[in-house]
């Protein structure tokens, strides 16, 4: 069976990324793109890399022109997608890429987002662990996904076995990220400009106000943290695509080497997409340009008793495109590794 697509946003970063995938994707039909502005523009015009979609015009983004299709991606800035979700109830899968279905508490999104709250959809992480399972099981014939926050999807990636085993304390979490400025989107901001960029790294949303905090701390609950707390610093840095996320947390009382190792070895053995590299060894974004991999790395410092978890994904594709089109496979009931690739670009 073939299925019939529409991107909006398609020309951001997030949405060029969304059909970038899809273009090889053997059962899906890109059939509509759309955007604000740029609308009646040639997708190419904004998407040059993505040649064999030259025949696609951009659309304007209403309800619709976006009915009428199997599936739905909506690549909007946050707070754009709640609008249009509510007349599409007719689609079957709608794909939220934007932070408007992603949070269970309103007050949460009252604190850190603002404007009205839509209802939480199935988070589009499937290796999440959660209790005795994991969030693919959530994401198996579903009709309606909220595709994670890059930031908020690595670390947590990154934690949630240690949390889910016991074998780390979620109160006293530490979480430094080296980001690439494609994750704030397309929008001209002089603060993402090359020469305020090039040859500098630049914190921001410094002291517990980044709007991924409490998708974190809503993923670590779901794999068991009763009150998890976390001081995160994001810093942008020059490199177009990548999170290098380093995360630590105390090492619970009683617990060994062995068993630490093993809680992360256990979550991840099996899976295709999420990796934890040998010990002693750890990732660059470098290696994940392009894939639809998380590489992390581990290492137990006694000294301080803590847990250091090193993890690398590319933002645009495992922090987001790639994670809304694993989602979409599962729902769909296709293979979950579909148009998706552990193998990056280099040099």
């Amino acid at each position: 069976m073939t299925y019939t697509v529409a991107v909006s946003g398609a020309s951001g970063y997030a949405g060029g990324e969304i059909l970038r995938l899809l273009a090889s994707h053997p059962d899906i039909e890109i059939r509509t793109v759309t955007a604000h502005s740029n609308a009646g523009q040639p997708l190419v015009q904004h998407q040059p890399h993505l040649r064999s979609l030259a025949h696609l015009t951009l659309q304007d983004t209403t309800p619709e022109t976006l009915a009428g299709h199997d599936v739905v991606f909506l690549a909007l800035p946050h707070g754009q997608s709640g609008q249009y979700t509510d007349a599409l109830g007719e689609v079957p899968l709608v794909i939220d890429a934007g932070a408007d279905h992603r949070l269970t508490s309103q007050d949460s999104w009252d604190a850190f987002y603002g404007g009205h709250f839509h209802e939480p959809w199935a988070y589009g992480v499937p290796e999440l662990p959660t209790g005795d399972s994991k969030q693919r099981e959530s994401l198996r014939g579903a009709t309606r996904i909220a595709a994670p926050g890059c930031n908020a999807s690595t670390v947590s990636l990154s934690l949630a076995p240690g949390v889910a085993a016991g074998v780390i304390d979620p109160s006293d979490i530490v979480s430094v990220l080296a980001v690439g400025p494609s994750g704030a989107g397309k929008s001209l901001k002089p603060h993402l400009l090359g020469s305020e960029l090039l040859g500098t790294a630049n914190p921001y949303a410094v002291g517990g106000t980044h709007r991924h905090i409490p998708e974190i701390q809503q993923a670590l609950r779901g794999a068991g943290a009763a009150d998890p707390r976390i001081s995160f610093t994001p810093v942008l840095v020059p490199m177009a695509r990548g999170i290098l996320a380093t995360s630590t947390a105390p090492i619970v009382e009683g617990t060994t080497d062995e068993q630490i190792r093993e809680a992360w070895q256990s979550t991840y053995g099996e899976e295709t997409f999420v990796q934890l590299l040998p010990e002693g060894t750890f990732p660059r974004t470098a290696d994940v340009l392009g894939a639809n991999t998380a590489l992390m790395g581990l290492v137990i410092d006694r000294a301080a008793n803590r847990v250091t978890v090193v993890t690398a994904v590319d933002n645009l594709v495992k922090g987001t495109a790639g994670a809304a089109i694993q989602s979409m496979n599962l729902a769909l009931g296709l293979p979950e590794d579909r148009a998706l690739t552990v193998n990056g670009v280099a040099p």
